[in-house]
């Protein structure tokens, strides 16, 4: 397969990333990103990109697979309209022109509690965001719904304390549902499902994805 990934270089991405450039179902790998990474393979191929010109780069997004994981918190993007823009008009931007050009499945990060009627911004942004990749017909489309994510050397602080809160609750055995998730995991996942068979739409939380990156090939 080849292998198209937005946000290849957050957290999560990253570890795609190398799951990817290491499994030989994936004969290529082609990452958007707005900077060289400086990560160099043979079966990796980067397009510098500015996001907001799609007209430059949407012939580009070619392949057997979209790997869709760009995201940005509230405090680094610095408004909710800073924040919608890179969540969800750069993402659904990249699966409208996967979906244009023939690229069979996507894979989607979305968040927990994702709802489009939500009243919290960045649930409703995800809800809605899922919505609009549904209706771009993918012929096989995943979206994974992670609880809180645990990132390498994470600076997030108010991310590290929630992180030790729910482990603390899931040892008495309480909120086991919202266990926080490794990006590694996520990424394991996210492989598994572009490999499955399964066509149509898969929706997947909390410990189903920690069983499907789990599961054996």
């Amino acid at each position: 397969m080849q292998a198209i990934v937005i946000g290849a270089t957050g957290a999560t991405g990253a570890d795609l990333l190398d799951l990817l450039l290491e499994d030989n179902a994936f004969r290529q790998v082609v990452i958007f990103v707005r900077r060289s990474p400086g990560i160099q393979h043979e079966k990796l191929k980067v397009h510098v990109i500015d996001f907001d010109n799609p007209g430059q780069w949407g012939e580009l997004v070619q392949g057997d697979v979209l790997f869709s994981c760009l995201g940005t918190t509230l405090k680094t993007a610095g408004s909710q309209e800073a924040q919608w823009k890179i969540d969800y008009e750069y993402q659904y931007s990249f699966a409208k022109a996967a979906s244009e050009n023939g690229v069979p499945a996507c894979v989607l990060v979305s968040a927990d509690f994702a709802s489009p009627a939500s009243r919290n911004f960045y649930s409703r942004m995800k809800g809605r965001l899922e919505e609009a990749v549904k209706a771009l017909g993918f012929a096989r489309l995943t979206i994974l719904n992670p609880p809180l994510l645990v990132r390498k050397k994470s600076d997030r602080s108010l991310e590290v304390v929630a992180s030790k809160v729910l482990q603390f609750f899931n040892r008495m055995g309480i909120l086991r549902s919202q266990k926080p998730l490794r990006t590694e995991i996520l990424a394991q996942a996210m492989v598994k499902a572009a490999k499955s068979n399964k066509g149509g739409l898969t929706k997947i939380r909390g410990k189903a994805i920690w069983e499907m990156a789990e599961a054996r090939q």
